[in-house]
Order: structure tokens, then sequence, then C-alpha cells
């Protein structure tokens, strides 16, 4: 994107090798997605494992991790709060009613607090326990945490576009978190979520997004 003044542009921080191989399920996507949506030009810093977990890197995030978010004296960690700071700074993502505002505010806050945690958890488990005896049995404890939510969303969601009338920063964390069901097959009974997330991806804002996340994982496998 094109600076447009001569203000700093904001900085984010991203994987300088990301582990979701491009899929744009690493958490500097949602900030891309929100600054693309909003069309604030933005600067990138990539950050190696070993990076992170040094004192330069923790100043900014002091759990070590990716996205920070830097502009104008201004740090900010975690991906939530980061894109909250950019709708609320920005057109775009938050409605000018007050109520319509609030409500987008609380479907953020259901996509990482109720949504994301047994997703999650389930992604853990997968990758960490899947030797252990009790595996079998933990993922289908875990698998049914997450249809419960699938369902109750699905419900919610009804024949209507978005969450809560025009796209949102609610929509837009909530399709983050959804994706990352996208290779789990637990989506399939879910056709109005499938749909959801087909329309929210679809948005010119998203392709941007994935694309710059997408070309430093391109980069990176070919550079070596």
């Amino acid at each position: 994107m094109t600076q447009t003044n001569t203000l700093p542009l904001p900085t984010i921080t991203a994987f300088e090798r990301s582990p979701d191989r491009g899929r744009g399920l690493a958490r500097d996507s949602r900030v891309r997605w929100a600054l693309e949506e909003v069309g604030q030009a933005y600067d990138v810093r990539l950050v190696s494992f070993a990076a992170m977990k040094q004192p330069a890197h923790k100043a900014l995030h002091p759990f070590g991790q990716i996205p920070t978010y830097e502009e104008n004296g201004l740090t900010l960690f975690e991906s939530g709060a980061i894109v909250l700071h950019i709708a609320e700074r920005h057109a775009g993502l938050l409605s000018g009613d007050a109520n319509a505002r609030a409500r987008a505010i609380a479907w953020m806050f259901a996509a990482l607090n109720t949504v994301e945690p047994p997703i999650i958890e389930r992604t853990m488990a997968m990758l960490f326990e899947h030797d252990k005896p009790w595996y079998a049995e933990r993922l289908t404890l875990l698998d049914e945490r997450v249809h419960a939510r699938l369902g109750e969303l699905s419900s919610r969601l009804g024949d209507a576009d978005w969450l809560d009338g025009e796209f949102s920063a609610g929509d837009l964390l909530m399709v983050t978190v959804l994706r990352r069901l996208e290779s789990s097959g637990l989506l399939a009974n879910y056709p109005t979520l499938s749909a959801y997330i087909a329309r929210a991806v679809a948005r010119p804002a998203y392709q941007r997004a994935f694309a710059a996340q997408l070309a430093v994982f391109t980069e990176k496998a070919v550079g070596g």
C-alpha cells in the first residue's frame, strides 16, 4: 500500500518462518487483515523464533510472541487488542452507532474467549498428546466441546451474512478463529459457517493480507 502522509507507518512483527506454512493462520494475519480493511499502510518486521525470546522483543511482547504493533510511541501486543485499536482509530470495522459498536466488540471477545479456546486446546492435544494412552478419548471430548460452540454460533448466525449487521471487527476475529478448523473436518456439518468463512475470505482486504503473509513463507522457502 502507498504511504499517504509523512508520519511513520505502524510496524507489526510476524514470524520469519511461520509454522502455519503461509496458510494465514498465524495471528499476524488478523492484524494485516484489519489494516487492509481500513486502508492503513504498514511495515512488517520479521522475527525469528530465537529473537522472539530475546530481551529486545520481550520488551515489546512480555510473553515472547507475535504480533506486536508499534506506532508513534505506542506499543501493543495481543492480536485482539491490536485489532480493536485499529478499529477504533479508523473507519470500517466498527459502527458509528454506539450500540452496534458495543455489540461488535462483544463478538470480538466471544471469538477469542469463547470460541477459540476449545479449538486451540484441541490443536495442542493433537500436537503434543497424540502418543498418550488417553489421546483418543480426550480428542473425542475436545471435539464435542468444539461442536457445541460451532452449533451455537451457527444457530445465532442463521441466514445472515455477518454476526450483527455489517461486517465488523467481530467477524474478522471470528473468521480467523474458525479457519483453524478448515483441515479438521469439523466444519462439514455447519454449511452456514462454511459459507460465512467463504464470504469473509473473498473480501479484497483479506486476499491482500493473505497474499502478504504467504509471500513471506514463499520467499523463505525459496531462499532457504
